[in-house]
């Protein structure tokens, strides 16, 4: 992370892990694990370590997006990632490496926020409140991202899951799992600041924000419009003006007053293809780019997750947002004089919110070492969720509309005033525009009910979630079953 790193080399030994055994805790033979909690600083050490598999999420965002239907996956040609292309075309199947990877470095935060509640109660310091809030945060933020993906899963709650333990341990329904989130989200609001004095750290914020998604993912809209429209009440934040708006997504305006909760990247440090997860850096962002591009302010890309015309199509006559959402290559070649190939499914847009800028240090690979930040939660998205838990919820048609209006008129649009199904569709449709390239747009879809007719190859009762891994399935010893439709 930007402003909280540190060497965990000997934390990875401690908590985990080996590549290839997934998110089972394998016998380590250097320092003991039991004997590690001595100290305030092994616990902040172990804190940073749960923090820095927030990272590999990048790989959960892109995919959110090729998964729906803002964009095609693009790359080099049709065998480019074959996973990705497989999720763009819901053709996937339990072997989808991809997916794997997802499984394996979610529970791998898990493990890592486990590990410290495991021994929460093993030492007292003054910040041990604090650590605790954080690292039940970080354990829902983990969980709620297994479940979005992959429904019902194994739950552990303060402890590690042993090697040797997945043999006995069961898949756990959808319900406790949320349940687990809600009281970490819960007791986080309730122990956290709104501000902290490191950046990238939780806040307060963060947490009512994530407990208000996670209501509303389980239609739970009288829970998630009081959190919500509490945080937007009591919260420092605000929406960016009009003419701030467009600089939204530039590295120099990282953690700015409408960034409720953002992930850290930085190009101080290299990589690696062959370890994703181990990247400072926001690889996706590299994977974004133009293809072979020569020209000002981006650097070079490999031209996945490329924009459909339909969603630029979705832009209103006068939405300022798309000029600093969606790059049209082919006008700004014409303007700037730059160059570029075209790749695979190429549609001439790319997503300009997650590419790579000029200036940063690219060691030892460009494509791996951006440093820009993931917005994960931004206040926009706050006021979105509001309405729809207001108008779907119906509690209030007026305060839906208002909270609407308020993104609307930033985005330099007149404000609707409509009410039921139609202000529904309006917020659907706001959330798209507005939230456009930033991984939420598959989910939305499932989980309001409209992925089959949005997305082509969906099938319903199948692709709500993805496949558990046929290995995580094996490692099991057949006691988990599939996914229905896999």
């Amino acid at each position: 992370m930007k402003n909280i790193k540190l060497n965990i080399i000997l934390l990875m030994v401690l908590i985990t892990w080996s590549c290839s055994d997934d998110f089972v805790d394998v016998a380590s033979q250097d320092t003991n694990s039991e004997d590690f909690f001595n100290t305030e600083k092994d616990y902040q050490d172990a804190l940073v370590a749960a923090y820095d598999y927030l990272q590999a999420t990048a790989r959960n965002v892109q995919l959110g997006e090729i998964a729906s239907d803002n964009t095609l996956c693009g790359g080099e040609s049709a065998t480019d990632v074959i996973g990705f292309q497989e999720i763009d075309d819901m053709i996937h199947t339990p072997i989808n490496s991809n997916l794997r990877e997802i499984w394996t470095w979610m529970y791998t935060g898990v493990n890592r926020a486990n590990y410290i509640m495991e021994f929460q109660d093993k030492l007292d310091f003054s910040s041990k409140t604090s650590v605790i809030a954080q690292t039940r945060f970080l354990r829902a933020y983990y969980y709620f991202e297994l479940v979005k993906w992959f429904g019902d899963v194994p739950l552990a709650i303060d402890k590690r899951i042993q090697f040797g333990e997945q043999f006995s341990i069961d898949r756990a329904p959808k319900s406790d799992v949320y349940a687990l989130i809600e009281d970490d989200l819960k007791f986080a609001a309730d122990n956290l600041p709104y501000t902290q004095s490191e950046t990238g750290r939780v806040t307060k914020g963060a947490a009512q924000a994530l407990l208000g998604k996670a209501y509303l993912y389980q239609d739970k809209f009288s829970e998630a419009a009081a959190v919500l429209e509490d945080l937007i009440e009591k919260g420092p934040y605000r929406l960016l003006t009009s003419e701030e708006a467009p600089l939204m997504f530039e590295n120099e305006y990282e953690n700015n007053i409408e960034s409720v909760f953002e992930i850290q990247y930085s190009d101080v440090d290299g990589g690696s293809y062959d370890c994703f997860q181990c990247l400072e850096g926001n690889y996706a962002v590299g994977f974004n780019g133009v293809r072979s591009y020569d020209g000002p302010l981006y650097d070079f890309g490999y031209s996945f997750n490329v924009p459909t015309q339909e969603v630029v199509d979705a832009f209103e006559e006068g939405d300022i947002r798309l000029g600093y959402s969606i790059l049209d290559i082919e006008a700004w070649a014409e303007e700037t004089g730059a160059t570029y190939a075209t790749g695979y499914e190429h549609t001439g847009y790319f997503n300009l919110k997650y590419i790579a800028r000029k200036g940063d240090l690219n060691q030892p690979d460009a494509a791996l070492t951006n440093p820009n930040n993931y917005r994960s939660i931004r206040f926009a998205d706050v006021l979105l969720m509001a309405a729809e838990a207001l108008n779907r919820g119906s509690i209030s048609d007026t305060r839906a509309a208002e909270y609407l209006n308020m993104v609307r008129t930033r985005a330099t649009l007149a404000p609707v005033s409509i009410s039921g199904s139609n202000l529904t569709n309006a917020i659907y449709k706001e959330r798209r525009v507005e939230l456009v390239g930033e991984g939420h747009r598959f989910f939305d879809l499932v989980r309001t009910g409209r992925a089959a007719q949005e997305i082509d190859g969906f099938v319903s009762g199948k692709h709500e979630v993805f496949p558990i891994p046929v290995e995580e399935i094996e490692l099991s010893g057949g006691r988990w079953n599939q996914n229905p439709g896999y």
